[in-house]
């Protein structure tokens, strides 16, 4: 694709500005597509763009999806933080309107969730050792703005074991997004025998039953 309307952006607010673009091309299309799908060569279509000129910015396409991936959770973590939480009930009662909280909030963003279930597997390959470093700077602080969320409704576990709970939500959601997606010959095997539904995972009740019982698990082995 031969690029005619390109010009290099000059300055940060030029540079920033391009990148969020990008950034935004990427998203649009992860409604559209699973994270697999989603090539340099279409996103360089999408935003009007040489592949060579979307380099200039990302410096490869996991670079772009792990930076869409930043940008995801901390559009969840605000959404979190700015939910009005019923306070009150019993440590118990907490943990389990925490863990819905977690869980629902989750399963409504399916790009987060796509590109969580990814990172380690894909996102966090085909880059320089200075962005995997950025990143994981990046989510470290993500982390931390987790578990001082979840702290202010279950104070009882303390920062270490807040920090272990909401590491297994991550986990937990790792696993269980893909099992929860199965192909069309998988729900075909299942809707031929229904015998075999039980194997079907429901991300929502899983996210929410790990939050749950991780939750009650550390606070037992605390007292």
């Amino acid at each position: 694709m031969r690029d005619m309307s390109f010009q290099r952006a000059r300055t940060d607010e030029q540079r920033n500005e391009r990148r969020r673009q990008i950034l935004a091309a990427a998203a649009a299309m992860l409604t559209e597509m699973p994270v697999a799908e989603l090539t340099l060569t279409a996103l360089s279509r999408r935003v009007c763009l040489a592949k060579a000129n979307v380099l200039r910015y990302f410096e490869s396409r996991e670079a772009v999806l792990l930076a869409l991936l930043e940008a995801e959770i901390a559009d969840w973590i605000a959404e979190l933080e700015s939910t009005t939480f019923p306070g009150g009930g019993t440590v118990r009662e907490r943990g389990d309107r925490l863990a819905d909280l977690l869980a629902t909030s989750l399963v409504r963003r399916p790009a987060l969730c796509d590109l969580i279930s990814a990172q380690s597997t894909v996102l966090e390959h085909n880059i320089s050792a200075e962005t995997a470093l950025q990143h994981k700077r990046a989510v470290h602080g993500y982390l931390e703005a987790l578990v001082r969320f979840a702290g202010t409704h279950l104070p009882e576990l303390g920062d270490e074991d807040t920090a272990a709970l909401m590491r297994t939500v991550m986990l937990v959601a790792v696993a269980a997004w893909p099992a929860s997606r199965p192909p069309q010959a998988v729900l075909d095997a299942y809707a031929a025998d229904p015998a075999l539904a039980v194997m079907c995972v429901d991300f929502t009740d899983v996210v929410r039953r790990a939050v749950e019982v991780t939750a009650s698990g550390l606070l037992a082995r605390g007292r």
